[in-house]
Parts: structure tokens; sequence; C-alpha cells
């Protein structure tokens, strides 16, 4: 797809250094080379057993010479959490914290890991290392689903990764993070839907809680943003499909044509995302990460190499905007 095209073309135009931290495992190898070789971002592998190659360096933790000061400046963040100076050798020795502190220091512009580790280590080190921005209030997550025909149009569904039941805050938070984040990758005009499975009042709010949460948060978002196109509640179909919008939510302001899905839960956004990539053959990159310092992002364990490059240019292109 052309958003592909321009979130690579974003990336290299910057060549932002981005270090991965599961420098081992063959896909991020494959991908490291093919992006490298493309000139998408300069490129770090952490790994003990590599070979540096044109374009990419190595390295070992445990044997570099950052690793005490690392170790030093990770301590100080968190000694008024406990941590000693021992706990912050042994974090900041591993690949992710590692990989995080480059981010944290300024000596990476951004980290890709996740293909091997878990969500919740991936995410849990960005959180302690890199920190959360200043004018975040929650960080979340989403994928950019690349939707094939009929519809042949880039789209974020969050948030699928991160926040088991979202407060009608952190929805709000969710929802216009996510719309500042497809502008950022797409250029295009965020278009927000609350998904449930009631649309305007179908079901009265009265009968399940994320009814109250969905309208609650659409209040918040429209005192922040009131210029933003925004729905809600509204069952998929009329989120996405105009003539059933025309039914279902006459006079909506997003008129079926939603580019930003927002769910009411982790568990609908997660199957909701794995639903549109097995059956409906969308492509479906992340979790990107929003609401961080800086740029570190979490990959699928099932990811591809495919899925890694075009996530490495996702964190360059999300470097280059920062």
């Amino acid at each position: 797809m052309p958003v592909i095209d321009d979130i690579i073309a974003a990336s290299s135009s910057a060549c932002p250094h981005i270090v991965l931290s599961e420098g081992d495992d063959p896909r991020v190898q494959e991908a490291a080379e093919r992006a490298a070789k493309d000139g998408v971002a300069r490129l770090s592998l952490v790994g003990a057993s590599l070979e540096a190659t044109e374009g990419i360096d190595v390295i070992d933790p445990e044997n570099s010479d950052r690793l005490d000061d690392y170790a030093q400046a990770y301590f100080e963040l968190r000694r008024h959490k406990g941590m000693t100076k021992e706990t912050a050798l042994e974090a900041m020795s591993s690949r992710l914290g590692y990989a995080a502190m480059m981010v944290r220091q300024g000596d990476a512009d951004g980290t890709l890991g996740g293909a091997v580790e878990t969500t919740s280590d991936v995410v849990r080190t960005a959180l302690q290392v890199i920190g959360r921005a200043k004018d975040a209030e929650v960080v979340s997550s989403y994928f950019l689903m690349l939707l094939g025909a009929p519809f042949d149009r880039p789209v974020i569904f969050s948030d699928c990764g991160l926040i088991l039941q979202p407060t009608a805050e952190e929805l709000a938070s969710i929802a216009l993070a996510s719309s500042q984040s497809l502008t950022a990758l797409t250029g295009l005009t965020p278009r927000v839907a609350f998904l449930s499975f009631s649309t305007k009042g179908s079901v009265p709010s009265r009968a399940h809680e994320s009814l109250e949460r969905i309208q609650a948060a659409m209040e918040i978002v429209s005192m922040r943003a009131p210029d933003l196109a925004l729905d809600g509640e509204l069952q998929f179909d009329a989120a996405i499909v105009p003539d059933i919008a025309k039914r279902k939510a006459p006079g909506s302001l997003i008129e079926g044509q939603a580019n930003v899905f927002v769910f009411p839960s982790l568990s609908s956004g997660n199957i909701g995302y794995k639903i549109a990539q097995r059956l409906g053959g969308a492509i479906a990159l992340g979790p990107v990460l929003q609401g961080l310092a800086r740029p570190a992002n979490d990959l699928s364990r099932g990811a591809t190499a495919d899925d890694i490059y075009q996530m490495i240019a996702i964190t360059g292109a999300q470097a280059a905007a920062t």
C-alpha cells in the first residue's frame, strides 16, 4: 500500500538510529539487513553472538563500554523505588534494558522488541527506562491496519495491547492519542468511532457499564478536541459502512467512514484485530506504543521478517516526527 511507502520514505529521509533488542533472532536479522540495505534507518542489533555487517552495528551489553554508565543512570532513575546498584547492573545487562537505555540516553532514536520477549516485558521496560511523555496521561497501543477491498485504506485499531478495561478518561486519551498517531503516520484527518455492541442508544445505557464509559469518553473528547470528527457508541458496521451508518446512525459526523476505531476493552480490541488480520486479510502492523517520551515499540511473537521491517520503518517515522 502507498501508506507503507510513505512511512518508509519518512524514516529514510531522517535516517534515525533504531536499536533492535533481539538481534539473535533470524527474523530480526533478516529485517535489519533489508532495512539497512534500503536505507530505512541506521541499525544496531543487541546480541552476543553476532557479527557486524555494513550499516548494522552489533552490541553485546555485558561487554559494552557503556554498561557501567547505563547502570548508574538506571540506578539514579529508580533509586526512589528501592533500586540497588547490583540490580541496575543486571537490568542494563539485559537486551531489553540496554536497548531502552540507549534511547533514553540519546544513543539511539528508537527501539523495537517483542519478537521473542513478551509484551508485558517490553512495555514494562519501556515505561521504567524511557518513561511516559510529559503530556501523556496514559501509555496505550494501536495497530495500523491496512485494509483490502472494498475499503482500501489505512485505519487504526486501539487499544489492542495494553489497557485491560479503560476508564472513560483512558478511553478519551486513547482516542486523542490515536487520532494524532494516524495523522502523524499517514497525513489523514482522523474520524473516530467509539465501538460497542450498541449503536446510538439501541441498547439502553443502563444495560452495560461500557455504554456509560463510552458516553463519558465522548464528552471528554468533545471538550478537549471540539473540531475532531467522532461518534459513538457505534457498532462496527455502522462505523465503517456508509449505507449502514445512514440507517443506524443518521446524522453521524463520521458517516460510516471511520479511520480510528476505539475498542471498549482490551479483549474486544485484541480479538477484533486478529479477526481482521486472519479472516479479513488486513495487514496488522504493531502494536505501536503511544504516550512514551521516545519511540519504543512491541512486536508480535508471530511477526515475520516483513512485519519487523515495516515496524522498523514505523519506529523510524515516529522518531523523525519527534
